[in-house]
């Protein structure tokens, strides 16, 4: 939830709550995962996924730009499976744990829970009319609600994945204690009339109200996560720590760049009609259109501790990760 109405609160216990100094942690809000000690004493080899994953990628990048005709819709699943072996399979050898290596079914189900996810976009952007697929004429309805689900598959692993793998950096931990936010029970009924309001606002005004698409379900997911105690953002706020909105929005950043990259020489592609803003485009994309990635991850990830089963949730709070330590950790921490 991105903060507002000066209700946050800035922490008074330094020495429990606050990094002493730069590479060094406090005690109570270091992530054992993420120190550099507990990653050295975790790291494992190269999997066998990170290699594949690059040929993937290259060779579905190569084809995707290289060849003429209609070829992205079948290239492109294989380039963000690809993407997205790259990245477990680094985040599981930086940090011994990784979605696939925790749970193949909780990995396969982010690609059949992202399926229905992205397609509730498309259903609002028959409203909006902020993205046209150019090239897609030429196939069936039944062959292009086929390709589409494919392609739309990868959305969830890719950006909730590259999260864990942002989430393993050390300089993460420098969001461990910001501002403080307590809700109470009338400020998360705020949040779901707010969200509310956005969505009736962007079917009602459209043209006027567009951007409201990536930020409505933030305010009306979250609420119903914080009351489920599945670790929403507010949780994470009530301990000042933001590491994991850092992470989710680095992801989001990350993975919308390399959509719009991607897309550049592809066939069928996408192009935009964002009305106010299309001017200083990097690639397709205007410049100010990167912005929507960040409370587009939010929204992937409250979708995936809402509604999948425990194996398929993203592990981004320091309890989570925590667990997955892999027995004690010698690393001084927490000890004077």
């Amino acid at each position: 939830m991105p903060p507002f109405f000066n209700v946050f609160e800035r922490s008074t216990r330094k020495q429990r709550d606050a990094p002493t100094a730069p590479g060094r942690y406090s005690r109570g809000v270091v992530d054992p995962v993420s120190t550099p000690a507990a990653l050295r004493s975790m790291r494992a080899p190269i999997p066998a996924r990170v290699p594949v994953g690059f040929l993937l990628v290259a060779g579905a990048w190569i084809l995707s730009w290289g060849l003429s005709g209609q070829r992205t819709h079948a290239l492109f699943f294989p380039l963000w499976l690809g993407y997205c072996l790259v990245i477990d399979g680094w985040t599981r050898a930086r940090t011994g744990t990784s979605p696939l290596s925790r749970s193949a079914r909780g990995w396969a189900l982010l690609f059949l829970g992202s399926i229905p996810v992205w397609w509730l976009f498309e259903l609002l952007n028959l409203r909006l009319g902020n993205w046209e697929y150019l090239g897609s004429g030429t196939f069936s309805q039944l062959e292009y609600a086929f390709w589409c689900s494919v392609s739309f598959s990868t959305v969830m692993p890719a950006v909730l994945g590259t999260s864990e793998l942002v989430r393993s950096f050390s300089w993460i931990e420098r969001f461990a204690a910001g501002p403080r936010l307590q809700p109470t029970p009338r400020f998360l009924i705020g949040c779901s009339v707010a969200g509310a309001a956005m969505l009736a606002l962007l079917l009602v005004w459209p043209r006027l109200f567009y951007v409201f698409c990536w930020t409505s379900l933030v305010f009306l997911l979250e609420p119903l996560v914080y009351r489920r105690r599945r670790g929403s953002f507010l949780q994470h706020l009530e301990r000042g720590d933001w590491r994991p909105w850092m992470s989710l929005w680095t992801a989001g950043l990350v993975c919308g760049f390399l959509w719009e990259l991607w897309n550049l020489y592809s066939w069928p592609k996408w192009i935009y009609h964002i009305p106010g803003v299309g001017f200083w485009k990097v690639f397709e994309m205007p410049l100010l259109g990167y912005l929507g990635y960040l409370p587009f991850a939010m929204e992937l990830y409250l979708l995936a501790r809402l509604a999948l089963p425990t194996d398929a949730r993203p592990r981004l709070e320091a309890e989570e990760r925590r667990a997955l330590v892999p027995g004690p950790l010698t690393t001084g921490v927490g000890s004077r």
